[in-house]
């Protein structure tokens, strides 16, 4: 739980610098939106077919970090289209 929680935070904050968001959210908005970018990132990957193995996967590769980031920066441009 703690390593998402890092894995989490560093690619939230990798996310919103790249969306031009750095400075603008908290330690706790870039865990939320590193986690969910994860899972939306994982979600893509997998459909696309360059998924992991089947299962829960620990966010300890390059891989899993890139996907991550993916997924985040969709989040928070579909989140600035929104809001």
């Amino acid at each position: 739980m703690l390593l998402w929680i890092i894995f989490g935070g560093i690619a939230g904050w990798v996310a919103s610098l790249i969306v031009g968001r750095g400075d603008q959210m908290g330690i706790l908005a870039n865990i939320v939106v590193g986690i969910i970018g994860a899972f939306i990132g994982g979600w893509i990957a997998d459909r696309l077919g360059f998924g992991g193995k089947p299962g829960v996967e620990r966010p300890t590769t390059l891989v899993s970090f890139a996907t991550a980031v993916f997924g985040a920066v969709i989040l928070l441009v579909i989140l600035n289209a929104l809001f």
